[in-house]
């Protein structure tokens, strides 16, 4: 199943015009404008730094940059609409203008974050909330005409974690799923991203059923992009430190690349990229 997998997906993005071809799965590089990331080593306050970074990202492989200016991890500290766009908007500009060759994804839930965020040089949305904390996202996602990139979730970030439960989490998911494509597609919007959410309202249990069985999501034949790094579903399972959990990262991204997953979002982009390499020789050589 994994081998039919790699060699039939034939998958592009339209980024503004420019097709984006990920039938081999990519590499989207974490670049936090944030004091509160939970791994610090992500977190960058300046333009300067961003660059710096974003350059860094590049040399490495990585095909996209995913700037994030609202923490997501469980608990984190809400910021408002315009403290989000006042930190994202220039570095956006900025990267757009250093790299333009570079596909910048913007890492935002607001539908007038996401837009502005566009219009400042961003060519994807990367929305945690599949729409479910702006009810305008869908309609501005389809004005756009932008990829989108959704993922599962329950709740906010400041309360997903409080008591998630499911009866089946990866069925839950796949519904989720199937409704919100629809949507979607109703609007005229076709190119979506499918994120199953690791770490994003569930227990350590759910996070592992739900990887056991992602080759399920594949049946929607849409690309799919995993964020496993460095995350408490690693370092809980082995009682290490988020420091420490580059190991785990990779394993976990070897596995999903077996069931299908198109897109690594990672903090360590040459390990991802070499990991990429190395299941692609695998499967289609």
């Amino acid at each position: 199943m994994a081998k039919d997998t790699f060699l039939n997906r034939k998958h592009t993005l339209n980024c503004k015009g420019k097709l984006i071809d990920i039938s081999k799965p990519s590499v989207m590089a974490i670049l936090n404008i944030t004091p509160d990331s939970f791994y610090n080593k992500s977190r960058v306050s300046t333009i300067d730094e961003a660059l710096n970074t974003a350059e860094k990202f590049i040399e490495a492989g990585a095909k996209f940059i995913d700037v994030g200016a609202y923490s997501s991890r469980p608990g984190a500290a809400d910021v408002s609409e315009t403290e989000e766009i006042d930190r994202l908007v220039p570095v956006i500009q900025a990267i757009n203008q250093a790299f333009p060759e570079t596909i910048i994804s913007v890492d935002t839930f607001r539908a007038k974050v996401a837009e502005q965020s566009i219009n400042a040089g961003a060519h994807i949305i990367n929305d945690i909330a599949a729409g479910n904390l702006d009810d305008k996202m869908f309609e501005t996602v389809a004005r756009l005409q932008v990829p989108y990139i959704m993922m599962h979730m329950k709740g906010t970030p400041q309360n997903m974690q409080d008591s998630p439960s499911y009866k089946n989490v990866s069925k839950e998911v796949f519904s989720y799923f199937s409704e919100k494509i629809k949507s979607l597609n109703q609007l005229g919007v076709k190119d979506i991203i499918l994120d199953p959410g690791f770490g994003f309202a569930k227990t350590l249990d759910h996070n592992y059923e739900l990887l056991k069985n992602m080759q399920m999501l594949n049946f929607f034949e849409l690309p799919l992009l995993v964020g496993f790094s460095r995350k408490s579903m690693i370092t809980k399972a082995l009682n290490i430190k988020t420091e420490d959990a580059l190991n785990g990262t990779t394993v976990l991204n070897t596995t999903a690349l077996l069931k299908g997953a198109h897109i690594l979002r990672v903090h360590d982009v040459k390990e991802a990229v070499e990991c990429v390499e190395l299941v692609d020789r695998l499967i289609v050589h």
